[in-house]
């Protein structure tokens, strides 16, 4: 990397100032093979200390120039109003400090980057407050060890929180979700195969049919499940209805998640195992899904997100009960998010802190299901565990043994030919005549 004074612009800027130090308003190229400079390399990475002063000197103009419009030039009022003041002021002057010593690309780099980690900051502050609002008023309840084990058959509105607890609802949520699962995940996976190695008129159909459903309200499928199933065939409300609702709303989740993942696959992979003389199904088996591990994983995690905190079906086909029922074929079965909407309903302060505490361990449950599923399927491609390290190991070890052994074999093969024309040869000299036959 070279430091090359701008000289086809004017005015002409030098790579050095007077006392000898660099300039850093002069461009900086870099040579291709031929020597020739290219293009301009711009430092968008690192926070140096000209950066920090930037941020800092911005946002203290941004958040003054906003103290001074809501309390001294302009009537304006409201906390919301005067962030989002801030946050343009903020942008501005960000924008003004940096074209001090920057081009106008830079600037637009450096305000876009501003952006995306605003954006990022005010995503997780929203997660961040969700999660610590619940913690905080569900703390009343959660230090109970009774909420965690007990069922709310001989507890009231006005019994206190030592009396009753959310075990028939933890049970309940657990059951439908793995019924669910256990349906849409091979359903999703099979279906997403389909559309990426198969292909035709009809997966284009399907991936359409399947992008509408992602856009399906939750209502709609518990009424679905509720006049195919309940109406025509169980007649009654129960867990298994429940996990058919949950399962059509992750079904199309999965479907596109892992579409989408399958489509990252690079295409020579495929074709160096078809080199190799395997199958289409061997192929996708072996190569294919293992490949995209990962990302079906995260198609999982996702539809698991989406079906574990529905309310609106599991109510119109579960039913509400407050007792325990293992029986997922008939009786009503409760879970965690129609068990938080039956608390919070209740006007006691009781019921409302067993609802915070219910939605608490609704959100410990699923971060549970997630660190699980990504320490089992987690791993990239390439990405073993020590088990599987020490199997590779082994397993080469002996392809080596074997490789070894075969080669002596051939060797020796090969030497085979060598040694009987060296019998041949110690036997009697070719070049000497042949006995003479007697003549009669």
């Amino acid at each position: 990397m070279t430091i090359i004074p701008d000289t086809t612009s004017a005015p002409f800027v030098e790579s050095l100032l007077d006392d000898g130090t660099p300039n850093p308003r002069a461009r900086t190229f870099i040579p291709n093979s031929e020597g020739v400079e290219t293009a301009a390399r711009r430092h968008i990475h690192g926070t140096p200390l000209e950066e920090r002063f930037n941020v800092f000197g911005a946002a203290a103009a941004g958040i003054s120039v906003a103290i001074l419009l809501f309390g001294w030039f302009a009537p304006l009022t409201g906390q919301v109003g005067w962030a989002v003041v801030a946050f343009i002021g903020f942008l501005g002057f960000y924008a003004v400090l940096v074209s001090l010593k920057a081009d106008g690309q830079e600037v637009k780099d450096r305000v876009m980057i501003s952006l995306l980690y605003s954006a990022a900051a005010i995503l997780l502050g929203a997660l961040l407050f969700v999660v610590i609002y619940t913690l905080a008023r569900g703390q009343e309840a959660l230090p109970h060890a009774n909420f965690f084990f007990d069922t709310m058959l001989l507890a009231g509105p006005l019994d206190p929180l030592t009396v009753g607890g959310i075990a028939h609802a933890i049970v309940g949520t657990l059951m439908q979700i793995g019924m669910a699962l256990a349906l849409a995940v091979p359903l999703g996976i099979t279906t997403a195969v389909f559309l990426n190695e198969i292909g035709g008129k009809f997966a284009r159909f399907v991936r359409t049919i399947s992008d509408a459903m992602t856009a399906l309200p939750s209502i709609v499928a518990g009424l679905f499940v509720y006049a195919a199933i309940i109406t025509l065939i169980t007649h009654q409300r129960s867990g298994f209805a429940a996990a058919m609702a949950i399962m059509v709303m992750m079904l199309p989740i999965i479907i596109r998640a892992s579409d989408v993942v399958l489509r990252l696959v690079a295409g020579n992979l495929r074709e160096a195992s078809y080199a190799l003389g395997s199958t289409k199904w061997r192929t996708v088996w072996h190569v294919v899904l293992p490949t995209a591990r990962s990302g079906l994983v995260t198609a999982v995690i996702l539809g698991t997100a989406r079906g574990i905190g529905e309310t609106s079906p599991v109510l119109l086909t579960s039913g509400v009960t407050s007792v325990m029922n293992l029986n997922p074929f008939e009786g009503p079965m409760i879970s965690l998010p129609l068990q938080v909407f039956a608390f919070v309903r209740s006007p006691e302060p009781n019921m409302v802190a067993r609802g915070f505490g219910t939605a608490a361990v609704l959100l410990l449950l699923v971060l549970v299901l997630f660190a699980l599923a990504r320490v089992f399927g987690g791993r990239g491609p390439g990405q073993l565990s020590v088990r599987q390290q020490r199997a590779t190991v082994e397993r080469s070890g002996r392809d080596a043994m074997r490789i070894t052994i075969s080669s002596g074999r051939r060797a020796r093969a090969l030497e085979l030919p060598s040694d009987a024309a060296s019998l041949n040869s110690s036997g009697p000299d070719s070049s000497s005549p042949a006995p003479k036959e007697t003549l009669s």
